[in-house]
Parts: structure tokens; C-alpha cells; sequence
């Protein structure tokens, strides 16, 4: 499967990712969809399809309510004069990756999992989760995928700190990218932090655009108002 498009290919992935983070399907705009995870937070996330200074201005002029997350698959340094008043880049930026998937036929061979952890993998409503434990059985590294028709979306990968450098993230995309293969999925999708990005370029996949976060505030400024509890506030 190829896109043509960098529209294309965030519509696809956000099938995947509303899938993996548990919410409703996406609800389609001009612009892109809305995705709402919960309960109990029900966050919302505007993921832009195609963003421009008129459509991204139009999206965030007509949203006061705080909280909510706008994805824009173009550069944060683009992003943030189109931004309306009450908004602001949010996190790091970051990457749409993508990659073919070995057909399940003929798998690549895993890398070999390091002495005293174990490897775990289990499906739960359309989602396959892989999580390695060390030895203590504290959860040394994990991620998920969602699978959607010849897409599969790999999801909150991460390695714990103190045993990074040990193969763990190779071995769980392998294990992801495998179990998705069996699926059916002919090409993987993921958004990815800088950080993250060597490790995923390691393993075969390559930047197809670049992704910025906005979140919008509380109050009329949009800053976000911090909770005051307690005698000490």
C-alpha cells in the first residue's frame, strides 16, 4: 500500500491511533476529524488532514474550550503564527513515520531478547499490546498496535530509562510490526517524538511529515489556570 498524499496517510493513521487509545471512531470535518478519548477524560484532539494559516486560524478561533489538542502535520515553526489567540505549541515536535511490513510469509528474524526479561504479547479489543519485563517483573519497555484494513498504527512505544540501550525497542516493533503483518497490514504508520526517530529509522522506517501539537487554554489569554488547593496555594 503507498500514499500518495501526506493527507492520505494521516487519514489513515488516525483510524489507527483512535483504535489504539481506545475512542469513539473519528468524527470527519473539512479540515480532518475530531477524535474524543474517554471516559473518564474525554480529551479531544483535532487532527488536520491539510493545514494552511486560513484552515488552522478558521479551527482554533472557534474553540475556547480548554484542554483541547490540535495535530497539524506540518512544521512548529509554521504552526505557530496560524494559531489563534488562547493557543500554543504543546510538547516537542515531531514525525508521521511510515514503513512496508514484511509479509507474514516470510518474517524477519527477531532480535534476540536479553537474559533475565521476558517478553509478554496479548490482543484486547483490536489492539495488540507487547510488554518486556525485567527479571523483578517491573515492565522494562512496551508499545501497541491497531490494525485498519492494510494499516497498521504502532503506538506508545517506550523504554524505561534504566534499560535502554538493551534491544528492547527493536524487539517490541518487531514484535508489533509481526503481529500486524499476521493481520493482514501491508505498511505501518506512527507518530513519533525527535527522540524516538533513531530508533524507528533503525528499523526500516522513514519521516513522511512532519507533526506539530497546539493545545488551547483556559481564560481569555488561553493560559491554562492552575488548580489551587489547600492552605499553602
Amino acid at each position: 500500500m503507498h500514499f500518495t498524499t501526506t493527507s492520505e496517510a494521516v487519514q489513515a493513521w488516525v483510524r489507527g491511533w483512535a483504535l489504539s487509545r481506545g475512542a469513539a471512531d473519528p468524527d470527519p470535518a473539512p479540515w480532518g476529524f475530531t477524535v474524543t478519548t474517554g471516559p473518564p477524560r474525554h480529551a479531544v484532539s483535532y487532527v488536520l488532514t491539510t493545514a494552511d494559516a486560513a484552515t488552522v486560524r478558521e479551527v482554533t478561533a472557534g474553540t475556547t474550550r480548554p484542554g483541547v489538542r490540535l495535530k497539524a502535520f506540518v512544521r512548529a515553526e509554521a504552526l505557530a503564527p496560524w494559531i489563534a489567540p488562547g493557543w500554543s505549541l504543546s510538547g516537542e515536535p515531531g514525525h508521521l513515520m511510515s514503513a512496508p511490513l514484511h509479509p507474514a510469509r516470510t518474517p524477519a528474524l527477531p532480535p534476540p531478547l536479553p537474559d533475565g526479561y521476558r517478553l509478554h504479547t496479548w490482543t484486547r479489543d483490536g489492539v495488540t499490546h507487547a510488554r518486556v519485563c525485567a527479571a523483578d517483573g517491573t515492565q522494562a519497555a512496551r508499545g501497541q498496535t491497531a490494525v485498519t484494513g492494510a494499516t497498521a498504527v504502532v503506538d506508545k512505544v517506550e523504554t524505561q530509562p534504566g534499560h535502554r540501550r538493551r534491544g528492547l525497542g527493536r524487539l517490541i516493533m518487531h514484535t508489533l510490526t509481526a503481529a500486524a503483518a499476521e493481520q493482514g497490514a501491508t505498511v505501518g504508520l506512527l507518530a513519533s517524538s525527535a527522540e524516538g526517530r533513531a530508533l524507528y529509522e533503525s528499523t526500516g522506517w522513514a519521516v513522511s511529515a512532519p507533526l506539530a501539537n497546539a493545545l488551547r487554554g483556559a481564560g481569555p489569554g488561553g493560559a491554562l489556570t492552575p488548580r489551587i488547593t489547600g492552605r499553602h496555594a
